[in-house]
């Protein structure tokens, strides 16, 4: 087009200097990946010479050095102050004409193309945003449901203000970049209608443990700024990526999120051009997409990992109207992937009284004061080392961040930006709790603990943990092959990076508890159980279809996970070995379970198995082994039977198994 823009299809990573890695990439995913069913919307660019044409105009750049000359980031009251001066002179200095005719005519090319009824979004890309040793995620602007030439040129102008927002200018400045080193361009970019579909961001590895076998995916209902921002806790899946290239059933795991609210467009004519709203109660419970939209998103994912050849952070959109998955960002992910190859373990020495609970970021534990604070007007209040406890924590917060012990938040998902700049910091921190902001009161010590898995929990007081770290290369060689127990899915990633042989002990007992945590007779007879009994069942289990099906597939994806983490390596599933009093302790569990006064030789294992009143709940723990073998593959997995008391009662077991298709010499089950 010009040398201010360039449409987005004519572009390829090598034009990053000209319009930035985020814009270069959906040039490069245009020209590429097409053609591999990766659909990208369409667009164009403003170049890094328009930006500093702009900035030479009037003698903008000049004012704008001056004012960072005199800057010290560390001081946020004054990092606010030049922040919101450098936005103010950007907003007020014109476009110089050649560079406002070349957006008039790219601008007029796209309303031939798309007609004059599309909105569009404005995007930032920093042309050192992206690089592979930096995460510059969320750090500029993005506005969305843009419409019209004018309205165009006011987002273009606030893209190149955004440069100069608070956490910008501290991030450069902690990571070494020059400001006048740093050029922005605007990409302008077709709207997605996800606003009555959905959106999330998705990973090509797991972000906590780097496991690079798996594709994390979220999402949630409406525009893709409530994941990003961490405004909405969405839902979450796994998906391992040889069986899906193998053709199999893929997904590992499923985790529902609250999704209590969406963005989506508002009323045409109002001064906003986005509205948040709520989300009905009936549609929170259930998955926001398919499962086999899911594992076309990582499909997708599998693409463009491919073509980039490292790990990536990518955003997606569903359109609500023809139904497609659109890919709207990829950049390089700039955490995991460049973890040293060091085992780093913290160990909780005590607890206490539980304050909250929520999703964790990252595998550290943090303490110290709780600071409760509502807006960025408190940044002054926070001090080094205390615990930063608020609604919601987005990239504007850095300052602070990076000054914390750990971060706690009632609203976020596992990839939003506040979550990713918290991995980058190595700042634990727990999001999603919903009642942090309430459950925790300002100035109380806090142990904010992410080391345990999937949650993370927020203690009463300081208390004590040991750190310790092993370098990998250092280990050394054991002349006997050690396998691992593993009972918790959700650490079996990180687990797997440790030397091991395989998996000799996957208790099932604790995949159920931890992931169903209620009876299966509970869910076979859910009109059986009191009122309040039923509400959780329909709670947990609506997004699957049944109760029935819920406890299969949970079962399932509990030991696809640790099978999937492992694999090839051997994996031992020992079904489940409860005793009567601990399968009481199960939500609604105590009307379906026998008084023993010795639970540990009575009613359990192989004897619990093959009797009248558990037989069915059996069958349950074989269909869910045999999807994991039968279906996904993961042939892996061997079964071992628990507190087998006699010749007969292993004779049932077996038979029972062989009536479920799990029998012994048939896919490589001993």
């Amino acid at each position: 087009m010009s040398e201010n823009t360039l449409r987005l299809d004519q572009l390829t990573m090598n034009d990053v200097p000209l319009v930035g890695g985020k814009n270069a990439s959906l040039g490069e995913m245009l020209q590429n990946l097409t053609a591999l069913g990766v659909s990208v919307p369409g667009g164009f660019a403003t170049t890094s010479m328009a930006y500093h044409q702009f900035l030479e105009h009037e003698g903008l750049a000049d004012r704008i050095n001056g004012l960072l000359n005199e800057l010290n980031v560390d001081d946020v009251a004054a990092l606010q102050r030049t922040g919101a001066q450098i936005r103010d002179l950007i907003m007020e200095v014109p476009f110089p004409p050649d560079m406002e005719a070349d957006i008039d005519t790219a601008y007029a090319a796209l309303e031939v193309e798309y007609g004059t009824e599309t909105s569009w979004a404005v995007r930032s890309s920093a042309t050192a945003e992206d690089l592979p040793d930096a995460s510059f995620a969320g750090q500029q602007e993005t506005y969305l449901n843009v419409s019209g030439l004018d309205n165009i040129k006011q987002a273009i102008r606030l893209v190149f203000a955004s440069l100069f927002n608070d956490r910008a200018i501290a991030y450069r400045v902690h990571q070494g970049f020059a400001h006048e080193g740093v050029a922005l361009s605007a990409g302008i970019q077709k709207m997605v209608r996800s606003d009555i579909g959905a959106s999330g961001v998705m990973f090509t590895l797991d972000t906590e443990s780097g496991f690079n076998d798996a594709v994390f995916v979220t999402s949630s209902y409406g525009l893709g700024e409530m994941v990003v921002q961490g405004a909405v806790n969405p839902d979450e899946f796994y998906v391992h990526k040889p069986t899906l290239t193998a053709g199999r059933p893929a997904i590992l795991s499923r985790h529902i999120g609250s999704k209590m609210e969406k963005m989506e467009y508002a009323p045409a004519g109002g001064d906003e051009l986005v509205q948040i709203v709520p989300v009905a109660e009936d549609d929170q419970i259930l998955f926001s997409i398919s499962d086999e939209e899911v594992e076309s998103l990582a499909t997708m994912a599998m693409v463009i990992e491919k073509h980039y050849g490292r790990p990536m952070d990518i955003e997606w959109a569903k359109d609500g109207n023809d139904g497609r998955i659109y890919i709207v960002q990829a950049r390089p992910e700039t955490v995991q992937s460049q973890s040293a190859n060091i085992i780093e373990k913290y160990i909780l020495k005590s607890r206490s009284e539980v304050l909250s609970t929520g999703r964790s970021i990252g595998h550290r534990i943090g303490s110290g004061k709780a600071c409760l604070m509502n807006d960025l007007s408190q940044m002054d209040s926070f001090e080094p080392g205390q615990v930063l406890v608020t609604d919601m924590t987005d990239p504007d917060w850095e300052p602070i961040m990076k000054r914390a012990s750990a971060i706690v938040t009632n609203r976020g998902g596992r990839t939003c930006h506040a979550a990713i700049i918290a991995r980058e910091l190595g700042v634990p921190a727990v999001v999603g709790c919903g009642d942090a902001t309430a459950a925790v009161k300002a100035g109380d010590d806090v142990t904010v603990v992410c080391s345990e898995g999937d949650t993370g929990v927020v203690y009463q007081g300081l208390l004590d943990f040991e750190h310790v770290t092993h370098e990998l290369d250092e280990m050394p060689e054991i002349p006997v092959k050690i396998m691992m127990n593993v009972g918790n899915p959700d650490r079996a990633f990180g687990f797997s990076q440790l030397p091991n042989a395989g998996v000799g002990l996957a208790r099932l007992e604790f995949v159920i508890n931890n992931m169903i945590g209620i009876h299966p007779k509970a869910l076979m007879n859910p009109e059986s159980v009191p009122e309040e009994v039923q509400q959780i069942i329909k709670q947990r289990t609506t997004a699957y279809g049944s109760p029935i099906e819920y406890y299969v597939s949970r079962i399932a994806e509990g030991v696809s996970t640790i099978a999937a983490a492992f694999a090839p390596k051997k994996v031992i599933v020992r079904m489940s070995d409860f005793k009567s009093n601990e399968y009481a302790n199960l939500i609604g569990g105590s009307q379906f379970e026998p008084d023993e006064e010795n639970p540990m030789i009575g009613f359990r294992g192989a004897s619990r198995y093959i009797s009248e009143d558990f037989r069915a709940c059996f069958e349950l723990e074989c269909q869910a082994m045999k999807r994991v073998r039968d279906e996904m593959g993961l042939t892996n997995v061997e079964l071992m039977i628990p507190f087998v008391r006699t010749v007969d009662e292993a004779k049932g077991v077996v038979e029972i198994l062989r009536d479920n298709g799990l029998e012994r010499g048939k896919n490589g089950l001993r």
